[in-house]
């Protein structure tokens, strides 16, 4: 037995139905991450963000920028967020955080990101733009590595500076006059 090509009842295809399951995990995932107040665990829902936003790009087509998403944020920042916070032993944020003073600010911003967007998706032929990426392992390497270089190579510096600056807050003595 196949399935049919929409779905019954609700009219739109399988892997529309996809994406919204991923989106919706994203978007939770994400908004549990700035509110929640134990750090771990909005560590651990910013891999589970992480890994949604890499099912949305195999769902794009980009089968290598999802794998990059894995190997890269979920596999080594994610992980190195997380033990930078067990290394650092505050595991609870207080009471009163400093963003959530400025709540109202963001909020704003936050309303105005969004009619940007909406306007962006609205104005856009979505039937001229391609919605599928056709991008081969070997096209995105040799771009990356010949358009790209440079910024290749001052991310990776960058990357490299915050790993070593965390390692030395974390293994700072508390009290100590450095």
């Amino acid at each position: 037995m196949t399935l049919p090509d929409t779905i019954p009842f609700l009219g739109f295809g399988w892997d529309d139905l996809l994406f919204m399951g991923l989106a919706a995990s994203m978007l939770g995932a994400g908004l549990l991450v700035v509110t929640m107040r134990d750090i771990i665990r909005c560590g651990l829902a910013m891999i589970v963000c992480f890994g949604a936003l890499a099912g949305l790009y195999v769902l794009a087509g980009a089968t290598v920028v999802a794998a990059a998403q894995v190997l890269v944020y979920i596999g080594a920042i994610s992980v190195l967020v997380l033990f930078a916070i067990m290394l650092t032993q505050t595991k609870a944020g207080p009471r009163e955080l400093v963003f959530q003073t400025q709540a109202v600010p963001a909020a704003i911003a936050a309303a105005i990101l969004a009619l940007l967007i909406a306007f962006t998706v609205v104005s856009t032929d979505w039937s001229e733009s391609g919605a599928r990426m056709a991008t081969s392992a070997t096209a995105l390497a040799t771009r990356l590595f010949n358009d790209y270089i440079l910024a290749f190579e001052v991310v990776s510096v960058l990357l490299l500076a915050a790993v070593i600056g965390g390692v030395f807050l974390a293994k700072r003595e508390r009290g100590g006059t450095e």
